[in-house]
């Protein structure tokens, strides 16, 4: 055991930190500024925008009602490509990314709704009197300094902040605590457009020009050892650009997503089966013989770690069901139960299973025992199987926004988040244009 000790520089005090720039970040910190807030941004990597960006995962994917700061978002990504082919599929509408454009678009969107931004930023621990959270310790290139706020917000996707808070979590299936798995996507061109398939996943029914489905080929030739070991579907998407494909393939199971060694193993790895799976398109499918790649992801895609449990827990019926509340803070969220199997290749349920549009109650933003904390976006409050469905980035933006709102409301009223009246979240996003 190793006891520090130094005297920490308070280098920002603001109304309202958001800790994360993933879109849940992006759009918490916006909407709290909006309201009048001072926020400031706080991002461990070099540029904002996550998996969005960082994370290569395109396309975007799921909805909510009208009016959210999503289509905001999604309408400022695809201001340059007003003539790209549109792509909808039991996924429902495909939202097309260039991460490149993404990153300087998102980083502009901040500055013009005067979000202050620290990149190269990682928390290391809290500022907190008894259950009261005031702020966060950080390193910077400067070394560790201090960050104080009224109101803080964590959408780091991993719940960091509320878990160095003692938050309660829960991390991965109720049975065993297996996680989804965690992918690197990654991006090829050279792509025949006019032989060359899509897929969205293990339930599309797209075929190969011999007839044969081709869920079930890439199956097969997981099986017979050609692709990597539970990589039983290659995904295929269409980018804004002829001839490319986004591919959604690569898989490494049992990884702790908050484990550095874990890691490193998956990044080893997956970027072994990037090749592998390159390969295996142009040998085996029609139209990809000269495909090359183009970029990868520059962080892991983790989908799942801790959800911090709070005042109420987003449950299977919610999302199987559509059940719908009157403090909803997010109305009508749609994606599928998309569960990647956490114990071997393709779905657990053996495709996603249909969910109904949702309501997001605000109770699943507030942490229990805590005070002044918010979260937003994949690490909220709720079932693993819930979470399968609400872990999209057009739900995490929803989620983000709301949580953005409510914090700097609760500043106003000078009541804590937990203390907040639902009523006065939903009267500002509704005067906002949102339909709840």
């Amino acid at each position: 055991m190793y006891c520090y000790k130094n005297d920490i520089e308070v280098i920002e005090s603001v109304d309202v930190i958001v800790a994360g720039a993933g879109p849940a970040g992006i759009c918490a910190a916006v909407a709290a500024a909006r309201q009048g807030a001072s926020v400031l941004l706080v991002e461990r990597y070099g540029a904002v925008g996550g998996n969005l960006t960082l994370g290569n995962v395109s396309p975007i994917l799921g909805r909510t009602s009208q009016g959210t700061m999503y289509y905001e978002v999604i309408e400022m990504l695809s201001a340059q490509h007003k003539d790209e082919l549109k792509v909808e599929t039991r996924n429902g509408k495909e939202i097309h990314i260039d991460a490149e454009e993404a990153k300087g678009i998102l980083t502009n969107f901040l500055y013009k709704n005067n979000v202050k931004l620290m990149l190269q930023t990682t928390i290391c621990d809290v500022i907190k009197e008894d259950d009261v959270l005031k702020g966060l310790i950080v390193t910077t290139p400067c070394g560790l300094k201090a960050v104080k706020a009224k109101r803080i917000i964590d959408t780091t996707g991993d719940g960091t902040v509320a878990f160095l808070s003692g938050c309660e979590y829960q991390i991965g299936r109720e049975s065993d605590g297996r996680t989804q798995p965690v992918t690197l996507e990654f991006t090829i061109n050279n792509v025949d457009e006019s032989r060359a398939i899509m897929c969205f996943g293990g339930s599309d029914p797209v075929t190969l020009p011999n007839g044969k489905k081709y869920s079930e080929f890439c199956k097969e030739c997981e099986q017979n050892g050609i692709l990597p070991k539970n990589v039983s579907i290659v995904r295929l998407h269409r980018t804004f650009y002829s001839g490319e494909r986004n591919v959604n393939a690569t898989q490494m199971n049992d990884i702790n997503g908050l484990d550095a060694t874990d890691l490193y193993k998956a990044e080893v790895e997956l970027r072994n089966q990037i090749d592998r799976v390159v390969d295996f398109l142009r040998k085996y499918v029609p139209g990809y013989e000269n495909c090359m790649l183009k970029t990868t992801a520059d962080t892991l895609g983790v989908r799942e770690t801790r959800r911090i449990m709070g005042e109420y827990v987003m449950c299977d019926d919610d999302v199987e069901q559509g059940n719908q509340y009157d403090d909803a803070v997010v109305h009508n969220a749609w994606f599928l139960i998309d569960i990647h199997n956490p114990s071997g290749g393709g779905q657990a349920e053996g495709h996603s299973k249909i969910a109904k549009p949702y309501d997001i109650r605000y109770g699943a933003l507030v942490p229990k025992n805590v005070e002044n904390l918010l979260t937003a976006g994949r690490c909220i409050s709720g079932t693993h199987r819930a979470h399968a469905s609400y872990r999209v980035m057009a739900i995490c933006m929803a989620t983000g926004e709301a949580a953005g709102v409510a914090a700097a409301l609760s500043i106003k009223d000078d009541v804590t988040p937990r203390n907040l009246q639902p009523c006065k979240i939903r009267n500002v996003l509704m005067n906002n244009g949102i339909d709840l």
